[in-house]
């Protein structure tokens, strides 16, 4: 798709009903992140999520799409441990979840580790710029703004053998740096628009999420507020009678 000037659409999915809708609407890669332990699970970070529940997610998502691409993250410490336990972790998702790859945290210093994935047999989508799971080393979720440092990241990640690297949270002009630095694709999540693809997390996209929304999010639904209305329908048709009516009722 880089190769033919196409764009990439990424989106995030954590369960069957909601990666079969974005299959069936033409999403090209579909992420089971991490990020499921602050989504899904109302954390505030993403370390707590295990490989265990990334896979349990992870197959559910697989199992609904029919089209799409679909890239699971190794969760903390999976991807900061010895090399070996990461390419065993990295099997299991795709001997037991039928995804198609595995998304890793960081760039050059995780050359190796991304090399030894990929010669297991198992692609690897690198990760720059700002890393959730770095949180702690970084104090806080931060624009990343050297420039130079990134895209020694990114080419050598795809000099390791990824196929795509994520890029999140840089200055647009560092996003075009890194883009016009690599072959591969590259994908955006507050990057500018000059990469070959674009992520978000489907929950803060469709507007189903609670306190804080990043500057990059383009929320183009509000399911939060329609569930909350059907909600409040449903109790006050209970509360006044109306609800099971004879249709409702055999």
């Amino acid at each position: 798709m880089r190769d033919d000037g196409k764009r990439i659409s990424m989106l995030t999915a954590y369960d069957f009903p909601t990666a079969e809708v974005l299959d069936e609407a033409g999403i090209d890669v579909l992420l089971v992140g991490d990020s499921l332990g602050m989504v899904v699970q109302g954390r505030d970070t993403t370390l707590q999520v295990t490989m265990d529940q990334m896979i349990y997610h992870a197959e559910m998502v697989a199992r609904a799409a029919k089209r799409a691409m679909v890239v699971v993250d190794l969760p903390f410490p999976e991807g900061q441990l010895e090399i070996i336990r990461s390419i065993e972790s990295s099997a299991r998702v795709l001997q037991e979840t039928n995804a198609h790859a595995v998304k890793l945290e960081g760039g050059a210093e995780q050359a190796d580790r991304i090399a030894a994935i990929v010669t297991a047999g198992i692609p690897v989508m690198a990760h720059v710029g700002l890393r959730p799971q770095n949180v702690h080393v970084d104090g806080g979720y931060r624009v990343q703004r050297d420039a130079q440092s990134l895209v020694n990241d990114a080419q050598a990640a795809e000099k390791a053998g990824a196929f795509a690297v994520l890029v999140e949270c840089v200055p647009v002009e560092i996003g075009k740096q890194i883009n016009d630095a690599v072959s591969v694709p590259t994908i955006g999540i507050g990057a500018g628009p000059h990469l070959t693809g674009q992520v978000l997390v489907t929950n803060d996209m469709i507007g189903f999420h609670s306190g804080y929304s990043p500057k990059f999010v383009r929320k183009l639904g509000d399911v939060r507020t329609a569930i909350a209305d059907a909600a409040k329908a449903y109790a006050d048709a209970i509360s006044d009678g109306s609800f099971p009516s004879e249709d409702e009722s055999f």
